[in-house]
């Protein structure tokens, strides 16, 4: 029997004690302040999920032409806007009201109303938790991008994926907790700083996977190496990297790159597995859309972000839109909104609402919860200098719509709303740390209580803020 003190030092000092650690941590077994972390004791009651898959859609997808029916302003099309408020909009212009672009139709038994911009989509309705009253902080897509990831408009905080690391831990022994498959267009505005652990301990960064080409870069070498040679060198590594973590053994970036090396060990087998779709039905692929060009890049995200929940993976993060550019890979609609959201729709529709769909038939959904969001909404005047009515919309952060499904919630629902015509939440606003206080409720994590010491604060997610959404759980 070895002590506190012994045990410490055993698990900071070698390999074979920080895999262990990692293990007895996973099973509950060990506490995390014996490591010289905070231990936030989560879950702190039953959770009602158990993992999160996330679509995060780049941009800013308008919510007036896709959740948020607005007769008003289906009414008003062509007339000026009437209020004392001056609009603050990104880029300064204030056309002409303009009605939606899809017609909205009620669908499924709860009759909620969704656009034929998702058709696919609208034929789940009845299981999606629509809020219609989200307000951001800015209309700057960057800041306002980190502030729907980690609720705070400047980088360095730790991600929603990093916080569920931290305080649930991983399940998996040969794969990451916190995995971001992005867009394979390009990567999101602030690029790795959407998926960061902030001043969490490193090994809660988000690991990216592809779903196209090599998953993962370096995982394999370059050239090939005979087992035993693999073996000679991974033993040379171990001890080099056993005396050097004993000359520094409170550096978590030192410590969280060793554990990284023997994942990525473990990944070279379950990431091929993972990313491997021949397994899979030709039902289930065509379902998703992998057979189709304009679905087959998402529909490979979405299949491989349950494969990896199936696994383990507590938070899979996926992607639709990349950096903001000419041309537009993105949902940020400013020139013509009918031809940029019809493009970028065509790609998520069929792959999001089929994930919806196995996820149920799997008996996953009951425990999985399923994220879709933006990082604000768009202007329901357009973007256009006079009395004119233009084809694009500006960024609107005063009122826009997500959604949410999967367990703990009340389905075909939606709360909240806008106003007649789709500017400004009017009914139960919702902030960014009122939503993520909700997602950790649902996970079973008071969100006043996942800290961690930074700074000579006690810092959380949701800074000082937030309140559980609590009419919309089941």
């Amino acid at each position: 029997m070895i002590d506190r003190r012994e045990f410490f030092s055993w698990t900071r000092n070698t390999l074979a004690g920080a895999a262990a650690a990692s293990m007895m941590l996973r099973d509950g077994t060990l506490q995390a302040d014996i490591l010289g972390e905070s231990n936030p004791g989560c879950p702190h009651f039953a959770p009602r999920a158990k993992r999160v898959i996330h679509i995060c859609l780049c941009g800013a997808m308008s919510h007036i032409d896709t959740f948020d029916y607005k007769p008003g302003l289906i009414k008003a099309h062509g007339q000026a806007l009437q209020s004392s408020d001056k609009p603050d909009v990104f880029f300064g212009q204030v056309g002409r009201l303009r009605q939606p672009d899809w017609a909205f139709r009620q669908r499924g038994e709860s009759g909620l109303w969704v656009s034929d911009l998702f058709p696919h989509l609208a034929e789940v309705a009845d299981e999606l938790t629509v809020i219609r009253s989200m307000v951001a902080e800015t209309s700057n897509h960057t800041p306002a991008t980190f502030q729907e990831n980690s609720g705070f408009r400047l980088n360095g905080f730790p991600t929603l994926g990093a916080w569920m690391s931290y305080g649930l831990g991983n399940e998996s022994d040969d794969l990451p907790a916190f995995v971001v498959i992005p867009d394979v267009r390009e990567l999101p505005a602030g690029g790795s700083i959407n998926w960061t652990n902030g001043f969490l301990p490193a090994r809660h960064q988000g690991v990216v996977i592809r779903p196209k080409g090599e998953a993962i870069n370096d995982l394999f070498p370059a050239r090939p190496i005979s087992p035993g040679a693999e073996a000679a060198a991974r033993d040379l590594v171990g001890e080099m990297n056993r005396r050097h973590l004993a000359r520094h053994a409170d550096d978590d970036v030192l410590s969280a790159r060793i554990r990284g090396y023997e994942l990525a060990a473990r990944m070279q087998t379950s990431v091929p597995l993972v990313a491997d779709l021949e397994g899979e039905t030709r039902e289930t692929k065509k379902l998703y859309g992998v057979d189709r060009a304009e679905t087959a890049d998402f529909a490979r995200a979405c299949l491989i972000g349950r494969r990896l929940l199936e696994r383990g993976v507590r938070f899979v993060q996926l992607i639709s839109g990349g950096t903001f550019g000419s041309p537009r890979r993105n949902w940020d609609g400013h020139e013509n909104l009918k031809e940029n959201h019809g493009l970028e729709a065509l790609r998520i529709d069929q792959p999001v609402a089929a994930l919806l769909r196995d996820l149920r038939r799997r008996g996953m959904l009951e425990d999985t919860l399923v994220m879709f969001t933006t990082e604000f909404g768009r202007t329901p005047f357009t973007q256009a200098a006079g009395d004119v009515v233009g084809t694009g919309r500006d960024h609107n952060p005063y009122g826009f719509s997500v959604w949410l499904a999967g367990a703990g919630l009340k389905s075909g629902i939606a709360y909240g709303s806008t106003d007649e015509i789709g500017w400004k939440a009017a009914e139960n606003l919702v902030t960014w740390p009122d939503f993520h206080a909700t997602v950790l409720h649902l996970l079973g994590i008071d969100h006043q209580r996942l800290t961690f010491y930074h700074n000579g604060i006690q810092r959380r997610l949701t800074n000082v803020h937030g309140h559980v959404l609590k009419p919309i759980l089941s």
